[in-house]
């Protein structure tokens, strides 16, 4: 049995020429004839999170096997780990949960002290970059002018996370800070990654994946929203908040933007700011009162 979750040609067709005997997938892309048991793409695509889309594959799954079934049926559920901290799930709004072992945990902390990161400080990683669309990026020097807002007003110590390919820009938001920030981009592959959030306060971050794994993780997440919808693709968690400021164009879901960049150049850096230190203040690491820093960007 293949279980199609991409909706690309290409998978569907190599488990059709490997003579699989059971394909499920969604009839996208001219593919249906490849596919055993085809799926239609339900009518409300667009208007509800993703996860459900993907869930309602294993929902057709269900079905076939078992009777009727629905994408809520088969929801993601929150794990609350002994010792973790509670997360309270909204209505309708299952969280997705990601483990991180205690020993993985220590791992991280003892790479980001070797670094010069002092835990008895908020620790905010960010992440400026994006792999897959430059036009998902608020812009370096909002990210560089952020880091120092937290860096002065917050008491903290900033951290640069991505992939390898984003290292340029994570180095361009360095350049432009007061003060070199720990950049980890391209230095951990995804399970450090992860490790690494888990012990952090705090992520700012554009649409990307280390979104989803710092929500899963139980790390706070502020994510910046441009191009994209996030209606279906934020963060499916209560630690996650979202911030945008849609014009008319958005969402375009470009890769590039043919204009201005006005969804992501409309946002501040002191309207993150003020997103990230809420966080910060609700999670019990207080910016100090008397530590302001007057950024001029």
């Amino acid at each position: 049995m293949s279980i199609l979750f991409p909706n690309a040609f290409a998978p569907a067709l190599v488990a059709a020429l490997a003579r699989v005997p059971v394909r499920v997938g969604y009839a996208a892309q001219g593919r249906g004839l490849l596919l055993t048991h085809p799926l239609p793409a339900p009518d409300w695509r667009g208007s509800r999170h993703e996860v459900f889309y993907y869930l309602n594959v294993v929902a057709g799954l269900e079905r076939l096997l078992a009777g009727p079934s629905s994408p809520e049926a088969v929801g993601p559920r929150a794990r609350i780990e002994r010792g973790a901290p509670r997360v309270r799930t909204e209505e309708g709004k299952p969280q997705v949960s990601l483990e991180v072992s205690g020993r993985r945990r220590e791992l991280a902390r003892a790479l980001l002290r070797e670094l010069g990161v002092s835990f008895e400080r908020p620790l905010v990683a960010l992440c400026p970059g994006s792999t897959n669309s430059r036009a998902k990026r608020w812009p370096a020097e909002r990210f560089a002018a952020l880091a120092d807002l937290l860096a002065g007003r917050a008491g903290a110590d900033v951290l640069l996370v991505g992939a390898g390919e984003e290292l340029d820009v994570s180095e361009e938001v360095a350049r432009r800070m007061r003060r070199r920030p720990v950049v980890l981009t391209g230095k951990t592959d995804l399970a450090q990654t992860a490790a690494v959030l888990s012990v952090a306060d705090l992520l700012v971050t554009n649409d990307t994946g280390p979104a989803h794994v710092a929500a899963a993780v139980g790390c706070p997440v502020v994510v910046i929203f441009g191009p994209t919808n996030p209606v279906t693709t934020r963060p499916l968690s209560t630690l996650a908040e979202v911030v945008r400021r849609p014009p008319d164009c958005a969402p375009c879901m470009l890769r590039d933007c043919p204009i201005d960049h006005r969804c992501m150049t409309a946002i501040t850096a002191e309207e993150v700011f003020g997103r990230a230190a809420a966080a910060l203040e609700a999670r019990g690491r207080v910016p100090d009162p008397s530590g302001k820093l007057e950024v001029a960007r």
